[in-house]
């Protein structure tokens, strides 16, 4: 497809970028993508597809050199996302919530924290990021996990909801109340919690509608006793934490979105081109061209969309939360439309387990919920031309 090959030129990766491009998209031909339909339908965890994941070092791409990581840009980063995404939308998540979970230690991290903690990842350790509870959802403040100092020890407890990789985390990323603050918002604060502690339990594991091989789960934390040298920064600095991670997470959730995106599309062309009716290809029908054109058009500006945020972030700006939230909600929201028309597209058979186009239309639809759901997204923008 002549236009997205061009986007990809455009791109202009060097000697390495390009020689790790084309070692993951194997990796996603040759492994990922046939196990996709296996681990979807059991729903087990695709260790598999992990361990080749780590046989890449795909890790260390986002962990300093110093801790064992052999980092690259981040606009590689989401184009792995991408390609994984593409192949499995679970195995993709679950790679990029290592990301999600580990980026604030990474930037914010004491050096002794760094050293500590990062090697785990970078030789392949799983990571997580827990803030969603039962009465905090969208609205980070009214969450109730409790951290309690305790000389050099904090004290937590608490419940975590919908957390990826919860249940098979090396690291967790934990967002709670530091119960010497009153005030809700000033209070959170953000910790790094180690698998193994003991008062942690795994209370259930979901059982979703898509994204069905990757896990999530709900965390119980009964008095769990971690250290304090695993607080990233000061008590009450938790929000300002929080909200800076989710600029670097929201543009990731949109390059597994336009994976998912990308192969609906792949998919629904591929048949259009084989499928005949009345004597001709379904993709030499007017209509049907029209609507190829429309999802074209929107899967490229998504593309250089999301080219346009990891930009920003490699040249250092911080302030591109909008940006972020855009390039999230437009790509979410195109994952389900393209994967929805390409279900129509297939008829019956697009309902049936034989084609990919249902399990791709079931990942689709989480994108638009989680990192913050879309009518959030659309609030954040919106208001942001208000006049003050």
């Amino acid at each position: 497809m002549k236009i997205f090959e061009q986007i990809e030129r455009r791109r202009r990766w060097n000697e390495d970028e390009a020689l790790i491009l084309e070692q993951v998209r194997r990796l996603a031909d040759e492994v990922i993508a046939p196990n996709a339909e296996y681990y979807d339908r059991t729903g087990e965890f695709p260790w598999k597809n992990i361990e080749a994941i780590n046989e890449l070092g795909l890790n260390g791409l986002f962990v300093p050199e110093a801790y064992g990581g052999s980092p690259m840009s981040y606009r590689l980063y989401l184009a792995v996302v991408k390609t994984l995404a593409e192949a499995c939308a679970s195995t993709a998540i679950i790679y990029a919530t290592t990301f999600h979970g580990m980026k604030p230690l990474i930037d914010l991290g004491t050096e002794e924290q760094k050293a500590r903690l990062l090697p785990r990842i970078a030789a392949g350790g799983l990571g997580a990021l827990a803030i969603t509870e039962p009465t905090a959802g969208s609205d980070a403040t009214g969450m109730r996990t409790r951290f309690t100092p305790n000389g050099d020890e904090i004290i937590v407890d608490g419940t975590k909801i919908f957390i990826t990789n919860g249940d098979v985390a090396d690291l967790i990323l934990l967002f709670g109340k530091w119960s010497e603050i009153d005030d809700p918002k000033r209070a959170i604060s953000v910790l790094v919690f180690e698998k193994g502690t003991p008062g942690f339990e795994v209370v259930r594991l979901e059982d979703k509608m898509g994204h069905r091989a990757s896990s999530t789960a709900t965390l119980s934390f009964n008095g769990c006793r971690v250290p304090r040298g695993n607080l990233i920064g000061q008590p009450g600095e938790g929000l300002s934490i929080l909200l800076s991670s989710l600029n670097k997470s929201r543009p990731s959730i949109a390059a597994h979105a336009l994976g998912i995106a990308r192969a609906a599309f792949n998919d629904m062309v591929r048949y259009m081109n084989d499928r005949r009716q009345s004597g001709r290809r379904v993709v030499d029908f007017q209509g049907n061209q029209f609507l190829l054109a429309d999802l074209a058009t929107d899967l490229a500006m998504g593309e250089v969309w999301l080219d346009y945020v990891a930009g920003l972030f490699e040249d250092g700006e911080t302030d591109f939360g909008l940006e972020a939230s855009m390039a999230k909600m437009r790509a979410s929201d195109l994952a389900m439309r393209i994967a929805t028309e390409a279900v129509q597209m297939h008829g019956g058979y697009g309902y049936c387990r034989d084609f990919r186009v249902e399990r791709l239309m079931r990942d689709a639809k989480i994108t638009q919920i989680w990192e913050g759901t879309n009518q959030i997204h659309r609030q954040l923008i919106g208001r942001s031309f208000a006049a003050k």
